[in-house]
């Protein structure tokens, strides 16, 4: 077992892994991953998949037969993400009934096309959990401003939700809105809301790749000084709402009828500024109730080297909002920021998709020749 990856489980930061494969799940990968580096959930995406489909030859069996059988590509794509899905929510199923269900998860995303329809992103969320059907399964449904509607309702039918592609404090306010009614109509609705949860994704590299390009334009001594610190202060005042938002009277009650919190999860943590260290955005962003989504790479950086030196975000929230107001005096606008990230952010998972499409759509081609 990795000493600071067991550490960082210890002061209370769930340790997942961003990627997912069938290979790693057939030749034992993620359960030695669950074993000797405390991994307790699973991210997926459209790249992700994109990249494990056309990279083997593991996937070759089920796209002959979705090939005899004569499935569209939408369908086939359903059908092989979801064994995928399956198998490694079978393999964390320890996890999620040694935790009484808060970890173990493991996350499918909607279509990422549907991002801004609310009814067809619930119908493929129902559809998802209904094809998987493993109780330790995340649906991953973006935080834009349709995709909410449709996160709260998702979650009113006992759907537990991963919200994806949250940049912005004020819209991080609104997701923690849509999974408290969510969880308010599902109880008014007679359902068991204990084992409904959730996770709050919230995208951080991402924000210093965006805001340093700007920084170097300003090209000051002062721009220079703010350089790679926009994502960590973002992320730890996005823990202050948290706190915040999961001490009033109406998650007290919610908690009473045996409600977990949804927890803030750190996805984009590998740094993409090779200056950087290569667990940046883990030592940095350390903190109870909290989970980090880790590629391998960054996962296997802080199983060597990592450290933990305890809370690394409350103690530094006022250093946070002088990062931010020292943004705002040199001109750099975090509301645009977080707009343009959020709309990259479904082009390029849109992209990805098709992507996915194309891949599969020449392997069923390739199979039923």
């Amino acid at each position: 077992m990795s000493k600071p990856l067991s550490d960082l489980s210890a002061a209370g930061v769930a340790v997942w892994l961003d990627d997912i494969s069938r290979e790693r799940i057939r030749t034992g990968n993620l359960a030695e991953l669950a074993r000797t580096r405390s991994v307790v959930g699973v991210t997926s995406n459209p790249t992700i998949f994109q990249k494990a489909i056309g990279g083997g030859e593991t996937y070759d069996e089920q796209l002959r037969d979705l090939a005899v059988r004569g499935v569209d590509v939408g369908e086939a794509v359903r059908a092989i993400t979801a064994a995928d899905i399956r198998d490694a929510c079978d393999i964390l199923r320890p996890a999620y009934d040694a935790s009484s269900g808060v970890d173990g998860r493991v996350s499918l995303e909607v279509d990422p096309r549907l991002a801004h329809e609310t009814e067809r992103t619930v119908a493929e969320a129902r559809a998802l959990w209904w094809s998987v059907d493993r109780p330790n399964l995340f649906i991953k449904i973006p935080a834009t401003k349709a995709g909410l509607p449709g996160i709260t309702a998702t979650l009113a039918q006992g759907i537990s939700v991963n919200v994806t592609l949250i940049f912005a404090l004020d819209r991080y306010e609104a997701v923690m809105d849509a999974f408290m009614t969510g969880l308010e109509q599902a109880l008014a609705a007679g359902r068991d809301i204990s084992d409904v949860a959730s996770v709050a994704s919230f995208f951080v590299s991402r924000v210093d790749s965006e805001v340093d390009g700007r920084l170097a334009k300003i090209g000051t001594p002062k721009a220079e000084a703010l350089r790679s610190k926009a994502a960590i202060a973002n992320a730890r005042l996005a823990y202050e709402l948290y706190q915040k938002v999961f001490s009033t009277p109406r998650w007290e009650r919610l908690a009473a009828a045996g409600a977990k919190p949804q927890r803030p999860l750190w996805a984009s943590t590998s740094t993409k500024d090779p200056e950087l260290s290569d667990t940046l955005y883990v030592t940095e962003l350390i903190a109870p109730g909290t989970v980090n989504t880790m590629p391998e790479a960054t996962l296997e950086a802080f199983a060597d080297h990592g450290v933990v030196p305890g809370d690394t975000i409350t103690p530094n929230y006022e250093d946070a909002r002088a990062v931010m107001a020292g943004l705002a005096e040199l001109g750099v606008d975090m509301a645009d920021v977080v707009e343009v990230l959020e709309v990259e952010g479904v082009r390029k998972f849109e992209d990805s998709w098709n992507q996915l499409l194309d891949t599969i759509r020449d392997q069923l081609g390739s199979a039923a020749s």
